[in-house]
């Protein structure tokens, strides 16, 4: 049997892959994988990279960090096999892009001498989309982004071409003018105009966030962690007093979670 690579290195990496990828000697579960479903594994690396980050884990991060490599060497060497690019092509598409959106480090005299603007930004953006032969100001924003996510970038981008509010004012007139048309689609019991008007109330969320210079993906984490611990902490309550959840009211758990409240806040 073939010892695996001694070094430790990206060429390891990608030979680990390539015979991996072998049709003949490597994995059989490597070998039948696509692009697609591949897919979901690269989009929850990415989300345990930010794990890591938030934990403050390095050991984590490092780990999650080549999880999230090994991804990218992955659709790499399937790309490979196809004929389409392969892995120095993709290391050298990024280092050509960050070499062209940073003239202030890596230009002339002239270039490094000033700082980067947002104009001087846009321009290269902009050159960069026409060279894909994307005109439209949003053409670039992935669609496979969480939604989220998606909304604070098609937002951000509306709003480096001047389309934005001059301040946060109008935001919250149109939150509320949301909330009314969501109670509005409620009160008519129209479950499709319901969905929609909850989108656009959320989208407007993600406005003020953006308003209030605001990261609201993280935001909601932090609320989403807020949430657990409290719970856990009712829940914890709720057992010492041998009973389950289901077995206690609502106006009791009602009073555990304030009383919880209290103490965390």
């Amino acid at each position: 049997m073939a010892k695996p690579p001694e070094q430790k290195d990206i060429g390891a990496l990608l030979d680990v892959m390539r015979r991996l990828r072998d049709p003949d000697t490597g994995c059989p579960w490597d070998v039948k994988q696509s692009f697609e479903t591949i897919l979901p594994y690269t989009i929850e690396e990415a989300y345990e990279v930010a794990g890591a980050i938030e934990h403050g884990d390095m050991d984590e991060l490092r780990d999650e960090l080549g999880d999230l490599l090994l991804q990218v060497v992955f659709h790499a060497r399937m790309a490979e096999e196809l004929g389409h690019f392969d892995f120095r092509d993709v290391t050298g598409a990024v280092v050509d892009k960050m070499v062209r959106r940073h003239p202030h480090v890596f230009g002339d005299e002239t270039e490094r001498g000033t700082e980067m603007s947002q104009g001087k930004w846009e321009q290269i953006k902009a050159a960069e989309r026409a060279e894909k032969q994307k005109h439209a100001t949003l053409d670039d924003v992935p669609v496979a982004l969480p939604a989220l996510m998606r909304a604070e970038k098609l937002q951000k981008r509306a709003a480096r071409v001047g389309f934005d509010w001059p301040d946060i004012a109008p935001v919250f007139e149109k939150l509320n003018e949301e909330i009314d048309e969501l109670k509005s689609a409620m009160a008519a019991r129209q479950q499709v105009e319901i969905e929609r008007e909850m989108g656009d109330l959320l989208f407007t969320c993600v406005n003020l966030a953006r308003h209030l210079k605001v990261d609201p993906e993280a935001a909601l984490r932090g609320s989403n962690a807020k949430f657990l611990d409290r719970f856990h902490a009712v829940e914890t309550i709720v057992k010492g007093e041998g009973k389950t959840l289901l077995e206690t009211s609502l106006e009791q758990l009602d009073a555990i979670w304030n009383r919880v409240k209290q103490e965390q806040d």
